[in-house]
């Protein structure tokens, strides 16, 4: 029960938690400052995490981002994670199910998710490679079923596919697919990167569509193209496909991706992913304007290196530092970290500012418009 596509699975789970697999390039998150308010003139047991996201309410604004099943021996991973997901109140996507799509033998190691969080907000995963290649309603709905999600995100990899040995560069025709996936699955879409960031273009164009919730997985964090190349050179001894400088540096580091996708969408949902390594970075990127957090790496290397009770120790470590962040700048609710005063210096600033996206304005302007968007819903 080891196909092509379950063996790259483990291979790839492998690789991420036991090699130098993180981009050379920052997520810029080190030039963003939220503002200390001495004085919050609020209790810290006030504080309410609680946010909606994507039809469903999270307890706290942190999700466990997609990253296995697929493969009978990481069954016991997306269990472990759901069940913590499940008592946290968090969300947690599983990794992409093209697996499971074709050999139903391997459904259970998704499945498993489900059983072990029956009322957490799961998220499905199918890649868009497979919608260029084939794949159309029916597999998206497989997927949302095989695990009862609450929402199916699509990822976008097209860096990955190109440096993957066996790698489907294949992104024509998706978004005939997208329209009618976001028209009939019913379940809310997440468009979702995984590595090299989302864009203002790329963000516009899909809510265009009628996707409203993104997840920009943006560069600083685990980098696939990276995973790819060493993945390639391990079986090779050198790579079939050598990235060069493309591995570190190439893509959108997660606080500009946050903030080109929140000036794209004001009413969407964004999940600020990428290189999230702590609860400080968790608040920036949702003072820049995501509605949440999302890591994978370090709970899959925390789980596998000391175990469920490590991750959860990890987890509730990070909600506290976001508890206490929104504390500290005055606010009660996590999304009053957009109204919140921050400051944005240096190659951030600057990156924004070539983008043409005007950032005072935007820091004081377009997240409060954000906020009103979230608040009259």
């Amino acid at each position: 029960m080891t196909s092509e596509t379950s063996s790259r699975k483990l291979e790839h789970l492998k690789m991420v938690v036991t090699s130098k697999v993180e981009a050379a390039e920052s997520t810029l998150l080190e030039y963003v400052r939220i503002v200390h308010n001495p004085l919050p003139d609020l209790d810290l047991d006030e504080i309410d995490l609680e946010v909606d996201f994507c039809g469903g309410k999270l307890k706290a604004p942190l999700i466990i981002t997609g990253m296995t099943g697929g493969h009978p021996d990481v069954a016991w991973i997306n269990r472990d994670l759901a069940s913590l997901a499940e008592e946290l109140g968090i969300a947690m996507g599983v990794g992409s199910q093209r697996a499971a799509i074709e050999d139903r033998r391997l459904e259970e190691t998704f499945r498993i998710a489900r059983k072990a969080a029956p009322n957490a907000f799961l998220i499905a995963n199918l890649g868009a490679p497979q919608l260029s290649k084939g794949y159309g309603l029916e597999e998206v709905v497989r997927a949302i079923e095989m695990i009862d999600a609450d929402a199916i995100a699509i990822h976008f990899n097209p860096a990955q596919e190109a440096f993957q040995d066996e790698g489907d560069p294949y992104f024509s025709h998706v978004i005939t697919k997208i329209v009618e996936a976001v028209e009939r699955a019913g379940k809310p879409l997440i468009a979702k990167e995984v590595g090299t960031g989302l864009s203002r273009e790329f963000v516009a164009q899909l809510r265009s569509l009628g996707v409203r919730c993104f997840d920009v997985a943006g560069l600083g964090g685990t980098n696939w193209v990276k995973v790819e190349v060493l993945r390639s050179k391990a079986k090779h001894g050198a790579p079939l496909k050598p990235a060069g400088p493309l591995a570190d540096y190439w893509g959108n580091p997660t606080a500009l991706a946050i903030i080109e996708a929140r000036e794209a969408a004001r009413d969407a949902y964004i999940v600020g992913s990428g290189g999230v390594r702590n609860g400080l970075e968790a608040a920036k990127a949702i003072a820049l304007g995501a509605d949440a957090a999302g890591l994978a790496l370090p709970a899959a290397r925390s789980l596998l290196s000391g175990g469920k009770e490590s991750v959860k120790k990890l987890l509730e470590s990070i909600i506290y530092q976001i508890k206490v962040a929104v504390f500290l700048t005055g606010e009660k609710r996590v999304r009053g970290l957009w109204r919140a005063p921050i400051v944005v210096w240096g190659r951030l600033r600057e990156e924004v500012q070539n983008r043409g996206i005007d950032i005072d304005y935007y820091i004081r302007v377009t997240r409060l418009e954000a906020l009103m968007y979230k608040e009259v819903k």
